[in-house]
């Protein structure tokens, strides 16, 4: 069957993407699970936690009906406290950490306990902050994603006028763009946004990108401090001859034709490869599955103890019915009238380790061949090297070299988030906005 939209039913697209890790069915439930917590003193769930929430007191006000309290605890850490609820890989970070996993009972629930709270305050409207008297200064923001949104609300409060150029129609960056749309829809992501900007003193513009609409000079000429977190959004080209066929795209646009559009209209194989084993991988081969593919294969050139994604979202891929097939490595796409029909894949073996200390996958010589009329590569992605050459940001291969707190080599400039880590988790680039906001306040006023 060829590549073709509208596979399924209205009623089967919604089911395949509504919300796959629902919230708790009542408000007993939930102080069920918080007054499991046993409130830890140097909690380890804390010290995994990226932007440091006080976990076990945000829970304690949960278990004493406190609810607008543990919404405040988290967004004072985590503006973004709602969505990285959802997609968090709390399996690594928070839960993993929590005490409960050594006594072989289950974790408490903290990232459900989280959207508990959080997403009341955003149902409700609740303005937990109130923006200090006004400084004068204005800050320039450079992308209006996690690190962006971040940097924005903690200046905001401090009483500095922040300004948000985004080179998309809306805002969220990854969250809104880049993520399955059964963690996080469109429409929640929207709100999450208009949440945080909802606190005043914070104005977005929109379809504005630097390089092309603005330049670095301009925004260090009209404002105080410039912070860019524009992420990274290029992909990863495989090097690999039939690259060019038609039936080849890049998970980054297939997930964000998903995340813009209507689901019917994206078109899908009947029978898909996926180059690759990170987040991005498995959530553009549940995707594909849950649009009516077929097959599903994520193909991985290394094994499973080397996977980049956890074992949480690999066992979701497994659910959705997806074949995996560890150490191979895409050689060659084939195709006839310039439609993918074949990949052709080399078995590998692991070698000596890299300076990373991975093993590096080695070509054993022998090759296989999967039939396939769609191949999505989610093999990585690559920084906006010319763009951040260009505006003479010091970078290494494309990502901008910046301190702990943002600086750059440029007075004035802070960076933070994918275009400097090269693309973490939601809640690293979160962190990276909020210690980017207090070092540029401390350069505002020095």
């Amino acid at each position: 069957m060829p590549i073709k939209s509208n596979r399924l039913t209205a009623e089967q697209y919604e089911q395949n993407f509504s919300d796959i890790h629902p919230p708790f069915d009542s408000r007993e439930s939930a102080l069920v699970e918080a007054n499991r917590c046993l409130f830890c003193y140097d909690a380890p769930c804390i010290k995994s936690c990226p932007t440091e929430i006080n976990i076990p007191k945000f829970i304690k006000q949960i278990s004493t009906d406190n609810v607008k309290g543990a919404a405040h605890t988290i967004f004072v850490a985590n503006i973004m406290g709602a969505g990285c609820s959802r997609v968090c890989p709390v399996e690594k970070l928070c839960e993993g950490s929590c005490v409960y996993n050594l006594l072989e009972e289950p974790p408490i629930p903290i990232a459900r306990l989280q959207r508990y709270a959080t997403e009341q305050a955003m149902e409700k409207k609740w303005q937990l902050f109130s923006r200090k008297p006004a400084t004068g200064k204005k800050v320039a923001i450079v992308g209006a994603g996690p690190a962006g949104l971040s940097c924005a609300h903690v200046l905001s409060r401090e009483g500095v006028e922040v300004t948000i150029y985004e080179k998309e129609k809306k805002g969220g960056g990854l969250m809104t763009y880049g993520i399955a749309a059964y963690k996080v829809t469109p429409r929640f992501c929207e709100d999450e946004v208009n949440y945080i900007i909802s606190l005043g003193g914070i104005t977005i513009k929109y379809g504005q990108e630097l390089g092309n609409n603005i330049t670095l000079a301009e925004l260090k000429a009209q404002y105080d401090a410039v912070f860019l977190g524009f992420g990274v959004g290029l992909a990863r080209q495989l090097q690999i001859p039939g690259e060019e066929l038609e039936g080849v795209v890049d998970a980054i646009r297939f997930i964000y034709n998903i995340r813009a559009g209507v689901y019917e209209e994206v078109p899908v194989g009947d029978k898909v490869a996926v180059i690759g084993m990170g987040m991005t991988a498995i959530d553009a081969a549940t995707q594909a599955k849950r649009l009516g593919a077929k097959e599903v294969t994520l193909v991985y050139r290394r094994t499973q103890a080397e996977m980049p994604c956890t074992e949480a979202e690999l066992d979701l891929a497994k659910l959705d019915g997806c074949r995996i097939i560890w150490l191979a490595a895409p050689a060659m796409i084939k195709g006839e009238a310039g439609k993918v029909t074949q990949l052709v894949c080399n078995l590998m073996q692991l070698g000596d380790p890299d300076a990373s200390g991975r093993r590096m996958p080695v070509d054993t010589g022998e090759k296989f061949i999967l039939e396939v009329d769609m191949v999505i590569k989610a093999a990585g992605q690559i920084p906006f090297e010319e763009m951040v050459a260009a505006n003479q940001l010091q970078q290494m291969q494309g990502r901008i070299i910046a301190e702990k707190n943002g600086a750059t080599n440029i007075p004035g400039v802070f960076a933070g988030g994918d275009c400097v880590n090269g693309g973490k988790e939601v809640v690293d680039a979160v962190q990276a906005g909020k210690l980017a906001a207090h070092a540029i306040f401390d350069y505002l006023h020095s």
